[in-house]
């Protein structure tokens, strides 16, 4: 390799470096994404090839590292240079807590009724793990948990693929610098993560805090790095001194925005509190918004803000006498467990729901709470009558965390295991469940009210029959207000009924109404697209007309029959033979063919010339005149396939305004690339 290209290639990784970490506190930090998702892959993957080509040049500091690295036999044991302290819980939760907390501060410094307010920094108090991270020369070079307070863990792999912690930081950081915070998992990243080890039918975690305790504590950082895990900062340990360089502080606000400025993340919430009143008053503030932060927080904490005075308090029996946790009310309690109710949900999901003996957690009363699914219900080993832990964090649906072991054996009289009942509870429809799911499900579709929303909002999306104009809003108003039942009803609207809905004018009215009139010529695959089948979307549905050529076709077609259609599986042909052997199904179908729904019989894309026929296209940006949509008709009208990326065995690529990745993709890979006018010549048949 020549010297220039060696020296370029360096050069470039310290670039790329450089670009990814300010990207990355723009996006994870900031909340204000500088450059697309695909932007920074396309830079990620770069710097990926080239730390593979030439090892040598990898960096503690490199944001590869995030992706996780060897597995661990073992943590290595860490001495905290400065002790990580733990400090003093008021458990007193009410305004007295803090008066006593400002009491004994006065007091120490021996204060007068007539001396100034002293001046605090008030914090959120995480519900999460303590940590400490520990920087030389600005690069981060070991994490340790708290352990206790002298020695901890290093855990530095693992905390490296927090994408809010710095890997670097900026010229004139001191050499030495170690930052205390709290590693925490957000509200809703812990439930999407629970959700998917119940799909998969994997234990779940019990509260955001234990999850984010145990993936910090995973010996392989690859699993680590699928956790969703992110970071507050709120202190500091080890630093350089001041007289060898290092910052010299007056108070801990200034402090903590001087770590802001280097890049770490700090609470919005923190704010300066003069005296008991201020502190008081933050601490039902931060009550009352409790519900509304992504976060869970126990508490808030009060510190002492001047440096100077911390010292001159100092410590007792290892507890600063500077700071205090005022604590909330708990978010778990336990209850008893009177009986188990099944809902249904907007997409036809069962769900089981414990009724309990009413309950105060989390900040309000409970006395339902979910039991997410049958299987979930089984392995918590839960009953009737059970004593059980239920626990509510902010706008989380309260759920059953557990049973209290020692209660198990206390039930009289024995109660049975619970069932999932076999017809849906809301219309009677059969209730299925496929085998590689946990969730049972509602088969009714159309017919089942408690999917009404859902269905119809569904069926008039502009892929299916399209109802322009017949938004969520609207939908929620008819059906709450019982002017439509079934979906047929919305071919029934007059404008007088449209009219006198909230907000609705005469105007807008006529417009739902000519819509409606609009869909009623649609096709086939739009059609039974629309109506909703579990796994039939619309490619499957345009596969299903291809084959069968006629609805009643389809409708009466047996599941082997079903599975000799191009990509329908077991699963897809049960779901559509389940979906037509429900009467009420065949009803609206029927009803809604009554209302003058129609469509052109047979594949509307077999006849004709098939100029683009075996060929793969990827559209990207904005066209002149066509949608998406319409192009994509278009295309697969002529016999090609629309695919979302762009590989070799792509054919074309068509681009308008704003394309993005996947014309630079197609460039790179030598795919022609066509706009509007191009695709249109193309789609004309040879003469």
């Amino acid at each position: 390799m020549a010297t220039g290209d060696f020296i370029s290639d360096q050069a470039r990784v310290e670039v790329l470096r450089s670009q990814l970490h300010r990207y990355a506190h723009q996006y994870y930090v900031l909340d204000a994404p500088e450059v697309p998702d695909a932007v920074y892959d396309q830079l990620f993957q770069e710097l990926q090839a080239l730390e593979a080509q030439y090892p040598e040049w990898q960096s503690p500091d490199s944001p590869t590292l995030r992706v996780g690295g060897k597995p661990l036999d073992v943590f290595a044991t860490v001495r905290h240079v400065v002790p990580m302290l733990s400090i003093r819980t008021e458990t007193d939760t009410e305004s007295t807590g803090a008066e006593a907390f400002d009491a004994r501060v006065r007091k120490e410094l021996e204060l007068t009724e007539t001396s100034p307010a002293v001046e605090y920094v008030a914090e959120l108090k995480f519900d999460g793990l303590a940590m400490s991270l520990r920087y030389e020369h600005g690069v981060l070079v070991q994490a340790a948990t708290r352990g206790d307070g002298e020695y901890g863990e290093d855990v530095t792999q693992n905390i490296r693929t927090i994408k809010q912690i710095p890997l670097r930081l900026p010229e004139g950081v001191p050499a030495v610098l170690e930052v205390r915070g709290e590693v925490y998992m957000r509200r809703d990243a812990f439930e999407a993560m629970n959700e998917k080890q119940r799909e998969k039918g994997e234990k779940t975690f019990v509260n955001p805090r234990n999850a984010a305790a145990g993936a910090v504590r995973q010996l392989d950082p690859g699993i680590a790095a699928q956790r969703p895990l992110s970071f507050f900062a709120y202190g500091l340990g080890e630093v350089t001194p001041a007289d060898q360089g290092g910052p010299a502080f007056a108070t801990h606000y200034a402090m903590l925005q001087t770590l802001k400025s280097w890049g770490f993340p700090v609470a919005a919430q923190v704010d300066i509190a003069r005296g008991a009143p201020e502190l008081i008053a933050y601490h039902q503030r931060m009550g009352a918004s409790r519900d509304q932060l992504p976060f869970d927080i126990d508490g808030v904490v009060y510190k002492v803000n001047s440096l100077a005075l911390q010292q001159r308090l100092g410590f007792v029996t290892r507890e600063p006498r500077w700071a205090v946790a005022h604590k909330y009310p708990a978010q778990e309690q336990v209850t008893q467990m009177l009986g188990i109710d099944v809902q249904v949900g907007r997409t036809g999901k069962l769900t089981p729901v414990a009724r309990l003996n009413p309950v105060f957690v989390g900040g309000t009363t409970v006395s339902n709470a979910t039991l997410h699914n049958l299987f979930e219900l089984r392995r918590k080993q839960v009953r009737v009558c059970d004593q059980v832990i239920v626990r509510r964090a902010g706008d989380v649906i309260p759920e059953v965390v557990s049973r209290v072991a020692e209660t198990a054996v206390t039930r009289e009289p024995y109660v049975p295991n619970f069932r999932m009942p076999r017809n849906c509870p809301i219309c009677g429809s059969a209730v299925v469940r496929e085998k590689s799911e946990m969730n049972h499900r509602c088969s009714g579709g159309l017919f089942c009210s408690a999917q009404r929303k859902q269905a119809i909002l569904h069926f008039a999306q502009r892929r299916a029959v399209e109802v322009e104009g017949l938004g969520d809003k609207l939908v929620e108003q008819l059906v709450d207000a019982n002017v439509i039942r079934t979906l047929p009803d919305l071919y029934k609207l007059g404008l007088t009924a449209l009219a006198a809905l909230d907000r609705m004018a005469e105007k807008s009215a006529q417009n739902i109404v000519d819509a409606l009139e609009k869909s009623k010529q649609t096709t086939l695959p739009r059609f039974l697209f629309g109506l909703g089948i579990r796994h039939v979307g619309e490619a499957t549905a345009k596969e299903l007309v291809r084959h069968f050529g006629t609805l009643d076709a389809i409708m009466d077609a047996p599941e082997d029959a079903l599975l000799g259609v191009n990509d329908v599986g077991p699963i897809v042909a049960k779901s559509i033979r389940t979906f037509f052997d429900q009467p009420h199904n065949h009803e609206v179908v029927e009803q809604l063919r009554a209302c003058g729904v129609t469509w052109p019989e047979g594949d509307p894309s077999s006849s004709g010339p098939k100029p683009l026929a075996g060929q793969t296209l990827v559209l990207t940006g904005t066209l002149p005149t066509l949608g998406r949509d319409a192009a994509k008709d278009l295309i697969e009208a002529a016999g090609g396939k629309v695919s979302g990326s762009v590989s070799k065995k792509t054919h074309y690529v068509v681009a308008g305004t704003e394309a993005g990745s996947k014309l630079d993709k197609a460039r790179e890979l030598g795919v022609t690339v066509l706009d509007e006018a191009g695709l249109l010549a193309l789609l004309k048949p040879e003469i």
